[in-house]
């Protein structure tokens, strides 16, 4: 595979990206994603700022190759997040739900490169303005939390793409090579890819998350608690309540309360698959066992050039 502006921007093999995904990402997911060609990130955004530190050293000693840490601005200890990855020598930093102009002059001052992820074109050109070294355009596809336009990723990447100038990720409902070339067709100069990466042996989500998962068909998911952050769950018990408060008409309040602290924890780090948010894409219809994260990525780029070939 020939090397393009992403490859090239972050010194990596392949033109993948892992997603920072909450409660999955930690830095056994990372390092082995690195260490495989993409670019793996730790995702800070269930992490105390301790615990981040410690997965941050963990993943430098577990791998020689570049990864980064993904960041949510909206993290309540955001300060100490950010000493944390000057302190600790990160290169790379993808942000998300927040403005990306608040961080990205701070970030390039110490010789960090940053990603902003969007889900429109008006977002991504204000992460364009803002400075940041590449986009990542998520589609309503996507698993965890999204964006409320419910634009599909194959809509959003050509009209961002007509738009901007600076390198460009496609996520949301990409787990497979054919998805990926679909997407680099389509104006995209990489992928990230979230929901296949749980499914697989590094992950920190707990075996029942990740057999939840290999399970769940095409209409097991479902976009919804839009009044406070949109998020796309499996359709379980937890999910039916969310549902059955919408059919009373309730109020963001009782949302918030059915909500509580620690759900998406509950379930995808601790395994309660009733009571728990599961948090997943669509395209996990599409996942069907648990394979290390060397043995997802060599499928990926395999078909990926097979089914390239094939169109030639």
């Amino acid at each position: 595979m020939k090397h393009n502006k992403i490859t090239k921007l972050f010194n990596i093999r392949y033109p993948i990206i892992q997603g920072g995904m909450i409660w999955v990402s930690g830095y056994k997911l990372a390092s082995a994603v690195s260490n495989a060609g993409g670019l793996g990130l730790i995702g800070a955004g269930s992490m105390y700022p301790d615990v981040l530190r410690e997965h941050i050293q963990k993943c430098k000693k577990a791998t020689d190759k570049p990864f980064g840490v993904n960041i949510p601005l909206f993290y309540p200890q955001l300060e100490e997040i950010l000493k944390i990855i000057l302190e600790e020598g990160v290169k790379i930093v993808f942000t998300s739900a927040g403005n990306p102009k608040l961080y990205t002059k701070f970030f390039h001052e110490h010789g960090i490169k940053v990603v902003h992820v969007v889900s429109s074109v008006k977002f991504a050109l204000k992460s364009q303005e803002a400075g940041v070294d590449a986009i990542v355009a998520e589609g309503f596809e996507a698993g965890g939390h999204n964006g409320r336009e419910e634009t599909t990723t194959f809509t959003l990447i050509p009209m961002v793409k007509e738009k901007i100038d600076i390198p460009l990720i496609a996520a949301g409902g990409i787990a497979s090579g054919r998805g990926m070339l679909a997407a680099m067709v389509l104006g995209a100069d990489a992928v990230q890819i979230g929901s296949r990466f749980v499914a697989s042996k590094e992950s920190s989500a707990h075996i029942n998350f990740k057999n939840s998962v290999v399970e769940t068909e095409d209409a097991g998911t479902d976009l919804t608690l839009k009044e406070l952050i949109p998020v796309r769950l499996i359709k379980n018990k937890f999910y039916n309540k969310v549902q059955e408060l919408y059919q009373q008409n309730a109020s963001e309040e009782q949302l918030k309360e059915l909500l509580g602290r620690a759900r998406a924890k509950k379930g995808m780090f601790e395994g309660d698959l009733e009571n728990g948010e599961l948090e997943i894409g669509q395209v996990a219809g599409l996942i069907h066992e648990i394979n290390s994260t060397k043995e997802i990525i060599k499928e990926i780029i395999d078909e990926f050039e097979k089914v390239k070939k094939s169109l030639c």
